[in-house]
């Protein structure tokens, strides 16, 4: 259950985001996180599993969690640095309480996302990482190309702030990381 609630909000995230690059010239193809579903099977002696599309092809590592608790980012290809900005994005828009840590997927398509966040029960979410991830997280992002695409700010650790739900309706563009122009 935890595991669907976790890419789930991570894919609605990942939509607000699509939505954001979409709308700004050149950005190009966007990353989308594919839904995981659970099932419930009474008859079986495990009664719950999960479920989501095949993605027709092995998986490929984009964005990891080291043995030693650091952040990966595997790679300099386009949906690699495409990922680290959705890290950017959501870590911004959650003022520094939410970031979605492991991604891996095949093409466009992203699956296996775990999250790390100081927000104890946010949105029936717990922290599938450690928190500490995100001053790490602060410290160590190297904004790319597609970071100031989007206008986003270098990162800075900050102090853990309240949260918007992506499923509230904004109040103003403000509201966005995206900067005004």
């Amino acid at each position: 259950l935890q595991e669907c609630k976790i890419q789930n909000s991570s894919r609605e995230y990942c939509k607000i985001f699509a939505a954001e690059a979409r709308a700004v010239h050149d950005f190009g193809a966007v990353p989308e996180i594919i839904p995981l579903y659970l099932i419930y099977r009474p008859a079986n002696n495990i009664p719950y599993a999960t479920m989501e599309e095949d993605l027709g092809g092995p998986c490929q590592q984009y964005c990891v969690t080291e043995r030693d608790g650091s952040l990966m980012a595997r790679g300099t290809s386009e949906i690699v640095l495409k990922c680290c900005t959705f890290q950017h994005w959501v870590y911004q828009w959650t003022n520094g309480n939410i970031l979605v840590t492991d991604m891996e997927g095949v093409g466009w398509k992203i699956t296996n996302v775990r999250i790390a966040t100081n927000l104890k029960g946010y949105q029936g979410l717990k922290e599938s990482c450690s928190p500490s991830l995100l001053e790490q997280f602060a410290s160590a992002h190297q904004c790319n190309h597609y970071c100031s695409i989007l206008g986003l700010k270098t990162l800075e650790p900050v102090k853990p702030k309240g949260s918007k739900s992506p499923s509230v309706g904004r109040k103003s563009a403000q509201s966005s990381p995206q900067l005004q122009k």
